[in-house]
């Protein structure tokens, strides 16, 4: 066997290694913080050797980036199945609906990509304070998009309320260890939304 027929197994095997690191890297890093998470931690959780992990990122900010990745890769095919409504107030409803769907895990953990940005915000270097808010400002666009195509006026300072109503809603769960805040909240954004015209 020569090494041109074995190679693209070893590339399907890499871009496996690589997706697993990725995909681990997001889920750890939601659970247990940016500054407690180690290399070591994603490693374990993606099952790859912990020395393997550099062979596909130098450095931890190249994981953390990686996991921003992921996140606009969650949002994009929430925002592309909801763009199949043919209503725009639907398709906001239905994000709504996707937020309350997820607030067991925003009351254990608070937003995925909220509480990221959040701490990577708190650091003085690198940068990925603009990747995290490039996920952010993806929803934001997202929103603004539905809301002029309602034909509202100020669509992006609606996106603004309901984004931010959603980064508060993930923070009050989650300090107050409480899922039904997102439902009850989640319930008034979409009786908020029915009465936009």
């Amino acid at each position: 066997m020569t090494d041109s027929a074995d190679a693209p197994p070893r590339r399907q095997k890499a871009v496996g290694k690589r997706q697993r690191l990725t995909a681990a890297a997001a889920r750890v890093l939601h659970e247990q913080g940016l500054e407690r998470t180690t290399i070591a931690d994603i490693a374990r959780a993606a099952d790859v050797p912990a020395g393997n992990v550099y062979y596909y990122f130098k450095t931890k900010d190249e994981l953390v980036e990686a996991a921003l990745a992921e996140h606009v890769s969650h949002l994009k095919a929430l925002t592309d199945q909801l763009d199949q409504l043919p209503d725009p107030r639907e398709r906001l409803k239905g994000l709504v609906a996707a937020w309350i769907g997820q607030r067991d895990t925003a009351a254990r953990y608070g937003c995925p990509t909220g509480t990221l940005a959040s701490e990577i915000g708190k650091r003085a270097e690198g940068g990925l304070d603009l990747v995290a808010g490039h996920v952010i400002r993806q929803l934001l666009d997202w929103a603004e998009r539905q809301y002029r195509e309602l034909g509202m006026a100020d669509p992006e300072g609606l996106a603004l309320t309901l984004v931010s109503a959603y980064q508060g809603m993930s923070l009050l769960a989650n300090t107050l260890r409480d899922p039904e805040i997102m439902t009850r909240e989640g319930d008034r954004l979409t009786r908020w939304l029915d009465t936009l015209s």
